[in-house]
């Protein structure tokens, strides 16, 4: 039998996260959540101590496993012949700083990127929204001056974990926030379940954005309904799904 030296035996593991990044990233096109080469995906290995993510600027149509980059959670390139993600530092920081987490997600999709740029939480106002969660989706303050001149996409980190810290909210209990100006963030255990968050938090903002555009005075769902929808899910009696 063939000796499995332990840096192949590396670049094996590290292979296989890059094509979980790569199958990430393919969906965000698929679901209509980012145009051209807007957004991205990553994937961690906890055990390693790194994440794959996509390379910054190169389209969608383009992206095969081995040109994903892989990063520590410094925002270290480890692997890879491209440069990684604009936004690395941003998903290094929640990496480091949130232990449960497995995947980012970051796109401009439409509806919940225009909440973000009127800086306004998303209410919940149905079933759908309570389905994933009870709370309003926040959206940050926007960054300070000293920030944005600072370490940019370092201090986005902070600003998402400081506005959940100032809600009181925990990041395993609400998998997604609106950065204020700027665009969605959602996480999850896995790098598909970051991408699904996406995917769901667009369907609330454009049904939030539509409910108010049918009736401006649109009350939020009463707190019975709301309980009912989100603890069939996932409270302790939780009886949806198989």
């Amino acid at each position: 039998m063939k000796k499995i030296t332990k840096s192949q035996g590396r670049s094996s593991r590290y292979r296989t996260l890059r094509e979980e990044a790569f199958e990430a990233n393919k969906q965000l096109p698929q679901l209509g959540l980012v145009l051209f080469t807007f957004g991205n995906v990553s994937a961690a290995d906890r055990k390693e101590g790194v994440f794959a993510i996509k390379p910054s600027g190169v389209p969608y149509e383009e992206l095969t496993p081995a040109r994903m980059v892989v990063v520590d959670f410094e925002g270290k390139v480890v692997e890879g012949k491209l440069r990684p993600s604009s936004d690395t530092k941003t998903h290094a920081v929640l990496y480091k700083h949130w232990q449960e987490i497995g995947g980012i997600s970051h796109t401009h999709s439409t509806y919940a990127t225009a909440w973000s740029q009127a800086l306004k939480d998303i209410p919940v106002y149905g079933t759908t929204h309570a389905d994933h969660t009870t709370v309003d989706i926040p959206c940050t303050l926007p960054m300070s001056d000293a920030m944005i001149s600072g370490d940019y996409e370092f201090q986005t980190g902070f600003q998402i974990m400081e506005c959940l810290r100032e809600r009181n909210l925990r990041y395993t209990d609400l998998e997604m926030i609106l950065v204020g100006s700027h665009a969605p963030f959602t996480w999850g255990s896995t790098s598909s379940k970051a991408v699904y968050n996406s995917a769901v938090l667009e369907s609330i903002a454009r049904m939030a954005f539509l409910t108010e555009a049918i009736n401006p005075g649109a009350v939020r769902i009463k707190e019975s309904l709301l309980r009912k929808h989100f603890d069939r899910k996932h409270g302790p009696d939780a009886y949806y799904g198989q």
